[in-house]
């Protein structure tokens, strides 16, 4: 497999993965983690390494260690290897998507920025999503019934239980405490606005076609997906939050094997679901809007990626980050027609979210 973002979450799950099954490494790119991606050089030994800044190059224990954005597609375009993870964190994935379609590669897709500014443009035939809830929503979608509606599941963030008059006091500390689990700071400040939701929406347009998407928190987070169905009947996938299960499928197809405990429903007692309020998550409002014109999702990314670049620096509040990208959705309204209009637009939307007074 070529690997982009091994030493993320994903990255190491899917490591774990390669272990347990005996699966070559042949590339692995990363951030900035180089103790880990030395540990993971020593034990997988991959033919090359991409790290993104070349200062840390000569840290990097290995013969063939390259830099940047332009060595991640050439690594892809000289890799043997027919399998993508592509577990990058935001609109940097983008790119190495499409350069893995063009080489005729299949891509197990964690990057949903891919498909939520460029769907469009990405050829989904080859692309098997590890996301945990658009896995569950494929694991569900086998058998003859009529779909009538897909819904993911969000677990309310940070903020799920704050009082809506405290949230503009809340702190980067504060929005970095997921009430279920430990991610990298985007995807859980992403968590706590409701913009991962938003993104996996449109994510799931994209890989299943026009249709009826919708969210809802569960704030256990053992759903992951459920489908309606036009008989009135609803399925659920449930599983214990784990990657290694998508992974694994993603990446052999079909899986015997156990690879997470089964969930004991008598020790969970009962499950608790909830509505997601535009109160206490204010992007929630352009979601309808948003799923009819999918395209428009590059400003929605931009601006997001843009804002919390601002609320990390100290320059806005949290309550800012929704505030900024509404402002910028409303700004900017045209649809690209060719990936150098979202590159262009991506450009333009995060000027305009920098220079935005609050």
């Amino acid at each position: 497999m070529i690997l982009l973002g091994s030493t993320g979450s994903i990255g190491v799950n899917a490591l774990n993965i390669a272990k347990q099954f005996q699966l070559s490494v042949d590339t692995l790119v990363a951030g900035r983690n180089i103790a880990l991606l030395n540990e993971q050089i020593k034990e997988h030994h991959p033919k090359r390494v991409v790290v993104m800044r070349e200062e840390d190059c000569s840290s990097v224990s290995h013969p063939d260690v390259r830099f940047g954005e332009t060595a991640i597609l050439e690594a892809i375009e000289e890799s043997s290897s027919n399998h993508v993870i592509n577990a990058l964190v935001g609109f940097v994935g983008f790119r190495p998507t499409l350069k893995a379609l063009e080489c005729g590669k299949r891509v197990a897709l964690a990057n949903k920025e891919s498909l939520v500014v460029g769907g469009s443009f990405v050829d989904t035939s080859s692309i098997v999503p590890i996301d945990s809830e658009h896995f569950g929503l494929w694991y569900l979608q086998h058998g003859a019934r009529r779909i009538e509606r897909m819904i993911v599941t969000a677990s309310g963030g940070a903020f799920r239980d704050w009082p809506l008059d405290k949230l503009a006091d809340a702190t980067l500390e504060d929005a970095l405490k997921h009430p279920n689990w430990s991610m990298g700071r985007k995807i859980t400040i992403d968590s706590a606005s409701m913009v991962n939701k938003l993104f996996e929406l449109l994510e799931a347009r994209w890989l299943f076609g026009e249709g009826e998407y919708d969210a809802l928190i569960e704030t256990k987070s053992l759903i992951h997906a459920m489908i309606d169905y036009s008989d009135g009947s609803t399925t659920a996938h449930f599983a214990h939050a784990d990657m290694r299960l998508p992974i694994a499928y993603a990446l052999m197809g079909s899986v015997d094997t156990p690879i997470v405990d089964r969930i004991d429903l008598t020790r969970i007692g009962s499950l608790e679901f909830r509505s997601i309020d535009p109160q206490r998550y204010p992007i929630w409002q352009v979601k309808n809007e948003l799923l009819r014109n999918p395209s428009r999702g590059v400003i929605v990314n931009a601006a997001n990626e843009a804002a919390i670049e601002r609320f990390m620096a100290g320059d806005i509040r949290f309550i800012d980050i929704s505030t900024l990208i509404l402002d910028a959705y409303e700004a900017f309204s045209a649809s690209p027609h060719s990936v150098e209009e979202i590159f262009a637009m991506d450009a333009e939307v995060r000027h305009f979210v920098r220079n935005r007074k609050c």
